[in-house]
Formats: structure tokens, sequence, C-alpha cells
């Protein structure tokens, strides 16, 4: 059972924080494009279709903590350090991008603006936040796996 909760676990997060990763670093750079050229039918529709990605794929990763819990609780190492760590670090991704990246990207979809600068910022946050928990994920420092 472990290793099909961790199968699942791995490929929703490389199936769903992947997207929302790389098209909301994607976003800010095509903003700054579209306030540079308004009325740029492109970059419109390009914005329009990187917020769609960030907005479902946001949704659908939901399911990576959910299967990482059971996965972790099959493991026996709710109570790791690593493990916690990674956890308050996931639910901080998790507040960045509902808190700060989606509302800056809405703004900019509905003509609004915002701070270009300020989005990649909170974007540029998100990324590295994820980057730390995968870190995590593989070194599981004190695991007795040797890694």
């Amino acid at each position: 059972m472990t290793k099909f909760l961790l199968t699942v676990h791995v490929l929703a997060a490389i199936v769903a924080v992947g997207p929302v990763t790389v098209a909301a670093g994607m976003f800010p750079p095509v903003a700054r494009r579209a306030l540079a050229a308004p009325g740029d039918p492109g970059a419109t529709a390009t914005l329009h279709l990187l917020h769609r990605i960030c907005r479902v794929y946001a949704l659908v990763g939901v399911v990576v903590p959910v299967f990482g819990f059971a996965t972790a609780d099959e493991m026996s190492v709710l109570g790791s350090a690593w493990l916690i760590a990674s956890i308050a670090l996931t639910a901080l991704a998790a507040v960045v991008l509902a808190a700060l990246v989606l509302p800056a990207q809405n703004a900019v979809v509905e003509g609004r603006g915002t701070n270009p600068a300020r989005l990649a910022m909170s974007t540029g946050i998100f990324s590295l936040l994820w980057a730390t928990v995968t870190v995590l994920m593989i070194v599981r420092p004190g695991s007795t796996t040797g890694a």
C-alpha cells in the first residue's frame, strides 16, 4: 500500500504542482509585455491561459498533501522533523499561491493591473518553497535510506 500511496503522491506533485509552478513563473514576463503593449490579443490570450492553468492545477494539487499524509501515516513518519517542516512549507506555499499569486494574476487578467515585480517576487517565493519541499522529500534528514 505504501508504494501505491507514494506513487500517487509523487505523480500528483509532478502533474499538478509542476504546471502551476511553470505557468506562474511565465505569467509575470507576459504581464509586463501586455502592460507595455495594451490591446495585444496574443499577450491577453496567453495571460488568460496561464491564469487558468494556475487555478485549475492548484485545485488538482490538493491531492498532493492528501496522499502525502496517507503515505507518511503508512510509513509511520508523521512526527519526523523533515516532514513537519515540509508540511509547514507546503501550507505556506499554498497561502502564497492563494493569497498573493492568484489574486494578482486575476487583477492583471481583469485589466485592473498590478505590480509585475511584486507578482514576480511572490511567484519566486512560491517556487522556492516548492523547491525546498522537494529537496526535503528527497533528502529526508535523519532517514535510514542513506540519502
